[in-house]
């Protein structure tokens, strides 16, 4: 099962819906844009959720890692995708300085606002984890569902930890900022995730909500 399938299934589980979301606010504090891109000529389109508009993206990311991870889902080849960039709107253009995600695949996703902070996947085997703001959600085919109390996520150098102790179950999760490619999915995320659990190891993909 790839991570969108089995993301699909835990969110159902959470109680999560799959819906627009707000577009990217032309402040000077680089924000999650969410919308669909395609590219025109040596161009790159933006098209923000939930608006009929559009805006050329102009990458300001270091080493142009947004255009490399969008061309890895084959935007440089012509596929449509549906992207979370980080950026701001600025002079009628959408300047893209962080990556969030990008698939040939799928509709506007709502925010996590302060009740999500993270979402991570990875398969073989398949298994999906949720951040939320009081628990902290794994799911893994065939297993019981284990859940944490969540605490504060800790982000330093582009490096984010979290770590939480039940009587049962000791989980702790080391999310990466380098691109993950998951290629069952057709999709690149801005995180790589280690996520361990009891002893053991978990390999995957993670994105910010």
């Amino acid at each position: 099962m790839n991570i969108s399938r089995l993301i699909i299934a835990a969110l159902l589980g959470l109680g999560g819906t799959v819906q627009a979301a707000d577009t990217a606010s032309a402040s000077a504090v680089p924000k999650l844009a969410y919308g669909q891109m395609m590219k025109q000529g040596d161009k790159m389109v933006f098209a923000p959720c939930r608006d009929r508009s559009y805006v050329m993206v102009e990458d300001i990311s270091p080493g142009r890692t947004v255009t490399r991870a969008l061309d890895e889902v084959g935007l440089g080849a012509g596929k449509k995708l549906y992207v979370e960039l980080v950026g701001i709107v600025e002079g009628g253009a959408l300047k893209a300085s962080g990556f969030n995600l990008a698939r040939t695949e799928g509709r506007c996703q709502q925010p996590g606002g302060k009740d999500e902070a993270w979402r991570a996947g990875g398969n073989e085997p398949g298994w999906a984890l949720a951040v939320g703001a009081e628990v902290v959600v794994l799911k893994r085919l065939g297993e019981p569902d284990i859940h944490v109390p969540a605490r504060p996520v800790t982000v330093d150098n582009g490096v984010a930890r979290f770590e939480a102790q039940t009587e049962a179950t000791r989980l702790k999760f080391r999310f990466e900022q380098k691109l993950c490619r998951d290629t069952m999915a057709d999709a690149v995320f801005g995180w790589t995730a280690t996520v361990e659990v009891n002893g053991r190891t978990l390999k995957g993909c993670a994105w910010q909500r």
